[in-house]
């Protein structure tokens, strides 16, 4: 040892040095704990075609987010963990956050187009039915079908290949509205035609499946937030997942300030007035609506959170769907609901129907107790009026003039309230 020394210092000409080396000697654990340190392995998500319904397709929505999945560019927390875990496949919806350079992140909903308990029933259904086995291949299964063989011939989009769909937005199609679904389905590249030449088979496949699932997508995507329209902004879809702008869903703002459920109140009562009257001459209604249909963003503007049950007809051309095309039924009819389920007639559908809708289930639970009595005897009263469908001959319109006449002077105007301060201190527009 003393010799190695030796022939150590000997060989060394900086004094520096040659103090380093004898503190090294003299303590070894010192030298011990120099070694090397093993590398950090970063945390990531173990993503499986199957938690994103990749392994679904071409029975899925599409693939054009995909890669921020892959690149952790979309996390599944609500937080930004270090430690990135899946959750579980069996639920509905996640909140996650979406990031574009990995420094600033935005809330996103991630959603299915139907519950995991449903999917695995159509699935199966699709086998069954089809190939008479229990587990195939879906893309196979459903290319054979008489309907998606009608798809790949077509070179537009027409009421015929939609019939008998169970989407509400499909029960009254006009071409109009099928020409708008292929000129900005945004799932594929080069999108502008209503001719669908630039569809791929694929392509063809997935917008199918969508439309026949549900139809909620698809809305995003030709209506979209950038052009006023009420609904959540669409930012792509994986496999089964589909990825939107986030909201806090209505119910959470059930026990809200006076001053704010009003202030929602009169947004809800202006979506309804769009709904009917906008410049596009489309006629928008409500099949079903509840606690999570509407959704308020963080600036507390409100918006539809939930298109599943938005039924469309349009004011300029009217259905085109000739008698008995409504009642066709296929596979393609029956993957989330009961094939024996009966069509609601376009000719049914009033102008005030999505109104009493929500006069009998969302405004009692935002408006009921929050205001003093004089107020709130109004309110409640034209509430029982409207929930018994108004009964009288007045327009929709007029209906939602006098709420909002009784509501206006309610709402204050306050940075709680961003989507319309400090517009609001200068105008009586906000």
């Amino acid at each position: 040892m003393e010799r190695w020394i030796c022939c150590l210092c000997s060989r060394v000409a900086d004094p520096l040095m040659l103090l380093l080396v004898l503190a090294l000697i003299s303590n070894p654990s010192t030298a011990a704990t120099a070694s090397p340190s093993v590398p950090h392995i970063k945390p990531s998500y173990s993503f499986g075609r199957t938690f994103l319904g990749l392994d679904k397709c071409n029975a899925c929505i599409g693939t054009s987010i995909c890669k921020k999945f892959f690149k952790e560019e979309i996390r599944f927390d609500t937080w930004l963990s270090s430690h990135l875990k899946l959750p579980p496949s069996s639920l509905l919806s996640y909140s996650g956050n979406y990031t574009d350079d990995a420094k600033s992140w935005r809330l996103v909903d991630i959603t299915r187009l139907t519950s995991k308990y449903q999917h695995d029933r159509a699935d199966k259904r699709i086998c069954t039915s089809l190939l008479k086995t229990k587990s195939c291949s879906l893309e196979r299964a459903l290319r054979r079908t008489q309907r998606f063989q009608k798809w790949l011939r077509a070179k537009r989009l027409t009421p015929d290949l939609v019939q008998g769909l169970s989407s509400p937005m499909l029960r009254c199609p006009s071409q109009r509205l099928l020409d708008r679904i292929v000129r900005r389905y945004a799932e594929v590249p080069d999108a502008g035609s209503i001719y669908m030449d630039h569809l791929t088979d694929r392509d063809k496949l997935r917008l199918l499946y969508t439309l026949a699932v549900n139809s909620h997508p698809i809305l995003l995507q030709i209506f979209p937030d950038v052009e006023g329209w009420p609904f959540p902004r669409y930012l792509g879809s994986c496999g089964r997942l589909v990825v939107s702008a986030s909201t806090r869903p209505l119910r959470d703002f059930f026990g809200a300030a006076p001053e704010v459920a009003a202030d929602l109140a009169l947004q809800l009562l202006a979506v309804l007035r769009s709904m009917g009257t906008n410049d596009l001459n489309y006629f928008f209604y409500f099949t079903h609506v509840d606690a999570g249909t509407f959704g308020v963003f963080s600036n507390g503007h409100l918006f539809i959170r939930d298109a599943s049950m938005l039924g469309i007809i349009d004011k300029e051309e009217g259905s085109q769907l000739i008698d008995g095309q409504q009642e066709y039924k296929d596979i393609f009819s029956c993957l989330t609901v009961d094939c024996q389920y009966p069509f609601v007639s376009c000719d049914s559908i009033r102008e005030k129907h999505s109104l009493v809708m929500v006069c009998q289930e969302l405004l009692p639970k935002l408006l009921m107790g929050k205001f003093q009595p004089p107020v709130q005897e109004k309110i409640d009263t034209f509430l029982q009026r409207c929930a018994r469908g108004l009964g009288d001959d007045r327009g929709v319109n007029e209906a939602i003039a006098e709420l909002a006449e009784i509501l206006k002077p309610l709402r204050s105007c306050d940075s709680r309230f961003a989507y319309r301060y400090p517009d609001c201190r200068y105008s009586d527009k906000y």
